[in-house]
């Protein structure tokens, strides 16, 4: 009688790699590869069935310090070169992590057309809101005026909104996190592996050599309560220390609302995922949060819903072809003009 053996559990050192981690000390990419190890052990899915891609830029280092399959491919193809894999693999569980100007720019049009085809893809979205790599050039996600070293008098391009541009898109997933709440990251990661169909989770990331502190007013402790909105299922939109501010909505537009004077908690907005409508009012909240008149930002889902992933539909397609008509390859590749030489 053969003996029966169990894998052992895998733990977060298990998914690390012997690369030396080569991204500059403080890097807010530091904690994004924490909390995705430490997420892994989790989902139960050995680590020759997991892929991480990525294409170039800082957090495109990523998949060396992975210990499972990956590919540092080449500059915003990333998505599609997950989207092959995922088409004749789909079985494996895959992973593209990409930066804001990654997969905005040089990628802008494969992330697109990776959202609306819907593969069962997850996609990590650092936003640094600058290109790191290259040393400081504004990027798609930088702010209007910001001054750079391709930009000397200020940038006069209007910036992207990731989490909008994705629910265009016709994104079934969306949400948002930040790299110095390592509790809510890892909520999110789950979120977004546990969705079918592919998942855009963008993560504000401080890059502390060339945009420090873009994102410290919603991390620092002092300014965080009243500057983040976190989304909750079915719960009503409450920020502030005491949560005894919420948002409402006065027609089409929100507005905060003070539940110490004389605003009650049933007047305020209620998060439902499912939402197409309310969830892109919720991702043009997006102002300058130094300006006097603002709304906090919100982080968590944005908008869940489900629609079959292009690859089951490819592989069903595939299917029925063979079926109306069987398949001989070796007589497709001869045809009618083949010739013995003897």
């Amino acid at each position: 009688m053969s003996e029966v053996t169990t894998a052992p559990a895998l733990s977060a050192k298990d998914f690390a790699t012997d690369q030396e981690v080569r991204w500059c000390p403080g890097c807010g990419d530091y904690s994004i590869l924490a909390q995705v190890q430490k997420v892994m052990p989790g989902l139960g899915i050995p680590k020759e069935n997991i892929v991480f891609i990525s294409g170039i830029g800082c957090s495109s280092r990523f998949p060396y310090y992975m210990n499972t399959f990956g590919m540092h491919s080449i500059h915003g193809r990333a998505t599609a070169i997950a989207s092959g894999l995922k088409a004749s693999r789909p079985e494996l569980s895959v992973w593209v992590v990409t930066g804001d100007g990654d997969s905005l720019s040089i990628g802008g049009n494969h992330t697109i057309h990776l959202l609306r085809r819907n593969l069962d893809i997850n996609v990590l979205m650092f936003n640094n809101q600058i290109y790191g790599l290259t040393k400081g050039q504004y990027s798609p996600t930088s702010e209007e005026h910001k001054i750079t070293k391709s930009s000397p008098m200020g940038s006069i391009d209007h910036p992207f909104n990731p989490a909008a541009l994705a629910l265009g898109a016709d994104g079934t997933f969306v949400a948002r996190t930040m790299d110095r709440d390592p509790k809510h990251m890892q909520a999110m990661l789950l979120r977004a592996y546990g969705h079918k169909g592919t998942s855009f989770l963008e993560i504000y990331q401080n890059c502390n050599i060339f945009n420090d502190g873009a994102f410290e007013i919603f991390t620092e402790k002092a300014s965080k309560p009243e500057e983040t909105l976190f989304l909750e299922q079915g719960k009503p939109l409450l920020f502030g220390a005491n949560n005894n501010k919420g948002i409402k909505l006065d027609g089409f537009k929100p507005v905060v609302v003070d539940l110490d004077k004389g605003h009650s908690v049933d007047e305020v907005w209620v998060h439902d995922e499912a939402d197409i409508y309310k969830a892109q009012i919720l991702t043009r909240i997006f102002d300058n949060p130094r300006s006097e008149a603002h709304l906090p930002r919100p982080f968590g889902v944005f908008y869940e819903t489900k629609r079959p992933c292009y690859e089951e539909v490819m592989a069903a397609q595939i299917d029925e072809a063979k079926s109306r008509k069987p398949a001989d390859l070796d007589k497709l590749l001869r045809g009618s003009e083949v010739w013995t030489i003897s």
